[in-house]
């Protein structure tokens, strides 16, 4: 399978979590990340910055009707719900809260899985409600791939628990194993992607 787009969410503990997966993510690591951190209104674009001294990868705040480019990780800016349009751009809303939050994991994942269908991963982390959990189902319906983190290794299981009683079927791994795991997928999707000699 090859997999053209992969969206993360994640709450309470997610900046640690985050920061064991990007941090393991190599450098040639082309699948483009998505991601919707629940954070005050009022942050500034700390996570952002402090991700991008650490990573391969060029990680940055979403901007609108930007086109989604290999090598790159956007995160929600705060107070902005994220969308994946059609065309594979960004778009941000300030649309009503979903699941008393904005950005909402859910409205991300569920833009996505339209977008993408089965070339699309989803990913849920440590956090203390349930959003989330119905787009990662909305992920899997449409033929994508639902990754969960264990709950019992997570800073606060409760969102990665919702998620898995709405997806049982989903992958459960560690953080340090869903870096691995994207790596090898980001190989795999890199091997199909290779026209074959003649």
């Amino acid at each position: 399978m090859s997999y053209h787009a992969i969206v993360i969410g994640s709450s309470a503990g997610g900046l640690h979590a985050l920061k064991t997966i990007i941090t393991g993510l190599d450098a040639s690591f082309n699948i483009p990340v998505m991601i919707v951190q629940h954070m005050s209104p009022q942050s500034d674009n700390f996570m952002s910055r402090y991700l991008n001294q650490l990573s391969h990868l060029q990680i940055k705040e979403a901007d609108e009707k930007e086109p989604i480019r290999q090598k790159h990780v956007y995160i929600a800016p705060p107070n902005f719900h994220l969308l994946i349009e059609e065309d594979k751009t960004l778009s941000l809303t300030v649309d009503e809260k979903v699941n008393y939050a904005r950005p909402s994991i859910d409205v991300l994942f569920e833009s996505a899985a339209y977008a993408y269908g089965k070339n699309l991963i989803g990913i849920v982390l440590t956090g203390a409600n349930s959003d989330g959990s119905a787009g990662l189902k909305k992920i899997q319906e449409a033929g994508g791939l639902a990754i969960i983190q264990q709950p019992q290794t997570a800073e606060v299981s409760i969102m990665p628990q919702s998620a898995f009683d709405a997806c049982p079927q989903a992958i459960v791994l560690s953080l340090e194993e869903i870096a691995s795991f994207l790596n090898r997928l980001n190989n795999d999707t890199q091997s199909v992607a290779q026209p074959t000699s003649t």
